[in-house]
């Protein structure tokens, strides 16, 4: 038996569907009732905080996929208790049950945990900048400079191995899971996966939200008749990824023998102008076109996409679903729903 946490969710429930169909026995913890579940799927409704639900959604577990998580970039401090109640909190809890008897542990970490991604400057290599300025923001200056000399910078792909650096309320909570899932696999020697998903799109998305991704927003402003509203220049660079493709890394990190952190990612950076203007070609002819508004949220970054070497290597993972079939399948079921 196979537990996923959040697994009603939009990345769980695909991870629920691919575990099922390769034949594994599947529980699912998820705090939302719910009749859209794969009804082969066993249902424990209830919080991931809670230990005494916590202990017997575990029982007769092997193996654990972590991905109930409060998600997305937030709307400000307000929202910090919540963040770390349900992630931080949320995974003690899950860990502490799982102490005296330790199986392996899969969780749905992030790319946020870099912060900005990888940069080098023509003068001074691999350089780490520093928080983008707001008043630099304001100004319509969006590339970060050399920390050293200013110069500018040219992005390259982000590695596993580069210095996590996170810059928002939820980032830190994903980084600070990482900490514990590496406390936990030291202390018991349970074997430990973090998964560091890049922008997963696809179906089940969640839309109309302040929480949900760039993508389903894009999506979800077409299917209503709005132009999707791109920040900054639209040149912001960034990998995605599709949910069917998560959902495989899942099943080879729960049932494979490989541990440490992966980047999940399809391997070729995308703008995210790009993806807006994706999603507007697969909305069809009427559909209004993106509007590059300028602005920025403070807490964002620039450029962050993945270097998918090692995913490739050691957890023999690649990502198979092309982009234009998926955006054009997104732009489709955001527009009926």
């Amino acid at each position: 038996m196979l537990l996923v946490t959040g697994g009603a969710g939009f990345i769980g429930s695909h991870l629920v569907a691919a575990l099922l169909d390769a034949g594994h026995d599947v529980r699912v913890l998820d705090r939302r009732p719910t009749d859209e579940l794969d009804p082969r799927a066993q249902l424990v409704v209830g919080d991931v905080r809670d230990p005494e639900v916590v202990r017997a959604a575990l029982d007769g577990v092997s193996a654990v996929s972590h991905h109930a998580a409060m998600v997305g970039l937030g709307v400000d401090l307000d929202d910090v208790v919540d963040y770390v109640s349900h992630n931080d909190l949320g995974l003690a809890v899950l860990l502490r049950a799982l102490a005296p008897d330790p199986r392996p542990l899969v969780l749905a970490s992030s790319m946020v945990v870099y912060g900005e991604g990888r940069y080098r400057c023509s003068a001074h290599g691999i350089v780490a900048p520093p928080p983008r300025d707001a008043s630099a923001l304001a100004a319509g200056r969006y590339e970060p400079g050399c920390p050293r000399c200013d110069a500018p910078l040219w992005p390259e792909p982000v590695p596993e191995s580069a210095p996590t650096d996170p810059r928002n309320v939820y980032a830190a909570t994903k980084l600070h899971q990482e900490h514990l899932l590496a406390a936990y696999g030291r202390e018991t020697g349970a074997r430990t996966v973090a998964l560091r998903y890049h922008n997963v799109y696809g179906p089940r998305m969640p839309r109309d939200t302040p929480y949900a991704g760039v993508a389903a927003l894009f999506a979800a402003a077409l299917a209503a008749g709005r132009a999707p509203r791109v920040l900054e220049d639209g040149a912001q660079r960034r990998d995605f990824v599709h949910v069917r493709d998560v959902a495989r890394a899942n099943v080879l990190a729960l049932t494979g023998d490989a541990h440490g952190a992966f980047n999940v990612c399809s391997g070729r950076p995308r703008t995210v102008l790009e993806l807006a203007t994706a999603l507007h070609r697969a909305a069809g002819p009427g559909a209004p076109r993106p509007e590059v508004a300028g602005g920025a949220r403070l807490g964002d970054v620039r450029h962050v996409f993945a270097d998918p070497d090692r995913a490739r290597a050691v957890l023999g993972f690649a990502a198979r679903e092309p982009f234009d079939a998926g955006i054009a399948a997104l732009a489709a079921e955001l527009a009926v729903r």
